[in-house]
Order: C-alpha cells, then structure tokens, then sequence
C-alpha cells in the first residue's frame, strides 16, 4: 500500500541513493531497489511496493555505513 508519507520518505532515500552513489542512473537505483527487496525476477520493479522499496533503501544506505541519511529515514524528517 502506498501512502503519501511512504512516497515522501521513498523519495527522499532515492534522494540520499543518488548522493551516496552518484554513478548510479535513475533506472539502475531503482533495480538495485528491487533486487535489494527481494525482487529478482524480469518485472521486480513493476511489482514493488513503495514500502519493500523503502526499506531497501534504508537497507542500502545503511550498509554504506550512511549514519545521518538512513536516520533520516527512521520516523524522523531531516535535510542534507
């Protein structure tokens, strides 16, 4: 289910995705989303849910060792 405080955080970690990997294309972040949910199959970005993405989002910036984005992700709302 897709809730507008769920997009709005999806949005921002997408956000703090590109910072912290500024070589990755729009395109690719989002596939890394599905692949890092759990979603391996040809149609895991069509099928993903704004929450799975989320927290594969926060998954991956928190295994970047992204102390201050992945807080941010949290419950709380903070800007870089």
């Amino acid at each position: 289910m897709t809730t507008e405080e769920t997009r709005a955080e999806l949005l921002e970690a997408l956000a703090a995705l590109g910072r912290a990997h500024p070589n990755w294309r729009l395109g690719q972040a989002l596939s890394n989303l599905a692949m890092a949910a759990g979603r391996l199959d040809a149609g895991g970005v069509w099928d993903l849910e704004d929450d799975e993405a989320l927290a594969a989002a926060r998954r991956l910036l928190g295994s970047r060792g992204e102390g201050t984005a992945a807080s941010a992700f949290q419950g709380t709302s903070a800007v870089e």
